[in-house]
């Protein structure tokens, strides 16, 4: 049976309308709608309250409808929607088929699959310890979860270490099929992440300086596709010099993945003389390496005083980035121009020596307090403090523009948007370091840091899979487009990923109890939620069903 709302139309134009009853039946083997009773006018059951009324007696008689209609008082309330959607997309790349196989033939009892998602499940919305990950399952509802103890977590990092190039390949192979990857061109990089206690023994060192000046290192190398999305990451020990770590990856993604094309783009913050000499070396039996190098522009001679002053037309590629290529000798370079940083930092500067020669003129040389940013534009001469103004007009040569120096023969714009693309890795190690900075009671062996860091590339993966369907979706448009800059474009785009992660942890799972009965109520879904359930391919859960 159903409500049908009926609409009258009187004399003078105006309307009434009934509310009727209806039931279907089939007559003939066609189907007849037949008329039940009349429930009244509209606006008169309104206006008195009977129609109020009369859905609140049958909703007594509906298990369903008065749990919904009651109020959500009493029992727990658990983390609900991002398990739903992250289960669904870790069931897509297949890595619980691998697991479960993995676990297939062994005499482990624990759900290997079930303990390594609750810790990437943990990674990715509240990162921290393997003892904050069990403590943490407890406010989240999914069932298979609540036989997992702490020893499992801990154990499940042996088996997951065991198979990391097998899921490493398979979900290429899958992310290939499913995203069609740019696998031509390939990210490298690497980032130095410590312990705060002694760290594994062989893996761990203190020989390298850093922030961390005391404590023990490893080097972790990340390869992304050139659209963004993880395909494998590797672990050295911290005293591994990073053209070794380039080389040993290089050969690696090779054999296993057989790239054509494994371009090197690493930041000018770990370029040097030495590590430029070493790409270019060539080694008999070894491919050659591409890169695309940020290059320091103060402290590089050749770009301060040959680069930055070639003169040539510069030619837009986006709104806020110009381009012009500069050969010097056997070298290649692209200068990339940001018009409104250009701007932002002669205003800057301007700002700085303006107030500089008020500074000086007010407070006198010896009251003066020098900042470590102004000694390249102050000097002291004969007792007396002066701009250097011919310091100043020189450093109008670097507003707004940063070098790459490349050996490849891609174009200009491919250069910069690939180099571009590089704040993608740089903000993936931060997100890998948060998670190694604990006390090394948790992980004092190798193994278990190699299995960790295995678990931050998985959650990694996950992250990039739910971008990809939220990009294919038509209000948030692209977010991988053939490289990253850093427009306000894709801030905003990022945010929205960044909400929508949000407005999935406020989906939760609430217990109630009606009618002697325990009943699982979610919450309403709330801003980008059901977008995310949407493009992962399931339809919310219902907002009300029993608990078993």
């Amino acid at each position: 049976m159903f409500v049908r709302l009926q609409v009258c139309r009187n004399k003078n134009g105006t309307t009434r309308s009934y509310l009727h009853l209806l039931r279907s039946r089939r007559v003939n083997g066609k189907t007849r709608q037949e008329l039940v009773c009349t429930l009244g006018r509209l606006d008169v059951l309104q206006s008195s309250g009977s129609l109020d009324r009369v859905i609140e007696g049958l909703a007594r008689y509906s298990e369903k409808q008065w749990v919904q209609m009651q109020a959500l008082e009493g029992g727990w309330q658990k983390v609900y929607g991002p398990v739903l959607v992250f289960r669904r997309i870790w069931e897509q790349l297949g890595i619980d088929k691998l697991l479960t196989d993995l676990q297939a033939g062994t005499a482990i009892r624990y759900s290997i699959d079930e303990a390594v998602f609750a810790m990437v499940l943990h990674r990715l919305l509240d990162p921290g310890s393997k003892r904050a990950t069990h403590q943490w399952l407890e406010t989240v509802y999914r069932p298979e979860f609540e036989n997992l103890q702490l020893q499992h977590l801990y154990r499940a990092l042996d088996p997951l270490l065991s198979s990391k190039d097998l899921i490493e390949e398979a979900l290429f192979i899958r992310n290939s099929n499913l995203f069609s990857l740019n696998a031509d061109l390939v990210l490298f990089d690497t980032t130095l992440v410590h312990f705060e206690g002694r760290g594994p023994e062989d893996l761990a060192d203190m020989a390298r300086p850093g922030n961390y000046p005391d404590s023990v290192k490893v080097l972790v190398g990340l390869v992304l596709s050139g659209d963004g999305f993880p395909i494998a990451h590797h672990v050295f020990p911290g005293s591994t010099a990073d053209i070794s770590a380039f080389k040993a990856a290089i050969k690696d993604l090779k054999q296993r993945f057989n790239l054509r094309r494994v371009i090197i783009v690493a930041d000018r913050g770990c370029v040097s003389d030495d590590l430029i000499e070493d790409l270019e070396k060539k080694t008999p039996g070894e491919p050659q390496i591409d890169y695309i190098l940020g290059m320091r522009l103060r402290k590089n001679k050749e770009v301060k005083q040959e680069v930055l002053r070639r003169a040539g037309r510069y030619h837009e590629v986006s709104d806020n980035l110009e381009l012009k290529e500069v050969i010097v000798g056997a070298h290649r370079y692209v200068v990339c121009l940001n018009p409104e940083e250009e701007i932002r930092d002669r205003l800057r500067r301007e700002e700085i020596i303006e107030h500089t020669r008020e500074e000086i003129k007010t407070k006198g040389t010896k009251a003066f307090i020098m900042p470590r940013a102004l000694r390249r534009y102050i000097e002291l001469n004969g007792g007396e403090l002066k701009l250097k103004e011919k310091a100043i007009k020189e450093d109008a040569l670097f507003d707004g523009k940063w070098v790459l120096r490349t050996n490849t023969v891609l174009p200009s714009e491919e250069v910069a948007l690939a180099y571009k693309s590089l704040w993608q890795i740089e903000r993936t190690f931060r997100e890998l370091k948060s998670g190694l900075q604990v006390n090394p009671v948790y992980l004092r062996t190798e193994d278990h840091v190699r299995g960790h860091i295995m678990v931050c590339f998985l959650a990694l993966v996950m992250e990039a899979a739910l971008v990809r369907r939220l990009k294919r979706d038509a209000m948030l448009g692209p977010l991988f487009k053939g490289g990253i800059s850093l427009s306000e474009e894709e801030k905003q785009e990022r945010i929205s990923f960044r909400d929508t992660l949000n407005d999935l942890d406020r989906v939760r799972a609430v217990e109630i109890k009606a009618n002697h009965k325990s009943w699982l109520v979610r919450t309403e879904l709330s801003g980008h939620a059901a977008r995310a359930f949407q493009v992962t391919g399931q339809r919310p859960p219902p907002l009300v069903q029993p608990l078993s």
